[in-house]
């Protein structure tokens, strides 16, 4: 089993991962954490709390960069992958954003924790694996995986590189199949976008699809608890948890929240949607996770999709009024 004291964070500035570093530097016996990211889309105020902890160490560094990322992995016992692409439909235009941005920088972060002796990786891995199931409840052990996106190929294919390394190198890891993961400080989702439209012009919200999409949306705070719960058991090489709430949540639903919100009366917004059953090519409208076996370890959700949401939604506001929030 690994000890938690040395933890790389690739995507450390991004918001799950910023989250991530304050938890690890609140935990005992944690001896450093060094964030490894490009900032193109984390933000140095992620880690403003934390700033002046002395045990904080911050790399600026792409993970396509192959040897500054194995230098600034070497000698730690854990790495946490969070980095890839943020914006999943860009592939419908940019179809290489996800292998480049994708499967490439879970390569390169299996290889730098083979060159540094890490023991265990934590992969933040997705939904999109299982591709279109509809109201089916998908298991870990689910087959075939037919992803319908290239963001969820390349999370599959992330998932294989490092089992793969598992077995031939002694490189621990653990994938994360997470429902749509929300929380404070967020950049991206349809929460937020729902929120900096609505700042912008409370009279009308395009929503993509019918809205009537259905998804997981599941707590920052509740899904670093499944990893790092994940992450103490076993010595097993490879391993793979769903992470969600065990309800669920209709766009449409997300944004009449994002009224109650702002305040904004009910009816006060004229909902223009753009129509069919998803948001877009590659769109997965309903995912189904079934997530005993995090749950079997002793983990559970503290906050239901809609507690999610709102307090995602609440802190962007705030967020907004201080400045911190692109509108």
């Amino acid at each position: 089993m690994t000890t938690l004291r040395r933890i790389a964070v690739i995507g450390g500035a991004g918001f799950i991962g910023g989250h991530f570093v304050e938890t690890l530097l609140a935990r005992q016996g944690v001896e450093q954490v060094t964030v490894y990211d490009n900032f193109s889309s984390g933000r140095r105020w992620h880690l403003a709390d934390v700033a002046d902890d002395p045990r904080l160490r911050v790399v600026v560094g792409d993970v396509r960069d192959l040897e500054p990322l194995c230098a600034a992995v070497d000698a730690h016992d854990t790495v946490i992958h969070l980095a890839s692409n943020p914006d999943i439909a860009a592939a419908v235009t940019n179809p290489a954003v996800d292998f480049d941005q994708g499967t490439m920088l879970t390569h390169h972060v299996a290889e730098a924790a083979r060159r540094g002796g890490v023991e265990l990786v934590l992969y933040a891995s997705g939904s999109g694996v299982y591709g279109d199931l509809g109201e089916t409840v998908a298991q870990e052990d689910h087959g075939p995986m037919v992803p319908v996106s290239t963001y969820g190929a390349s999370k599959l294919a992330g998932e294989a590189l490092l089992s793969a390394y598992a077995f031939m190198f002694g490189v621990r890891a653990r994938c994360f199949r997470f429902g749509n993961v929300v929380g404070p400080r967020q950049t991206h989702g349809v929460g937020f976008d729902f929120v900096r439209r609505l700042i912008a012009d409370p009279a009308r919200l395009r929503i993509l699809g019918d809205g009537r999409q259905s998804k997981s949306y599941v707590y920052v705070h509740d899904v670093i608890a499944a990893v790092l719960t994940a992450a103490a058991d076993g010595t097993a090489p490879f391993a793979v948890y769903n992470v969600a709430t065990e309800d669920y949540i209709t766009v449409n639903e997300i944004a009449e929240l994002a009224m109650e919100v702002l305040d904004l009366p009910p009816g006060s917004t004229v909902f223009e949607h753009t129509g069919g059953d998803r948001g877009w090519k590659g769109d997965v409208p309903v995912v189904r996770l079934d997530s005993d076996r995090i749950r079997a370890l002793g983990w559970k959700n503290e906050r239901s999709c809609r507690e999610a949401l709102r307090d995602s939604m609440a802190a962007m506001v705030d967020d907004a009024r201080l400045g911190r929030f692109d509108t």
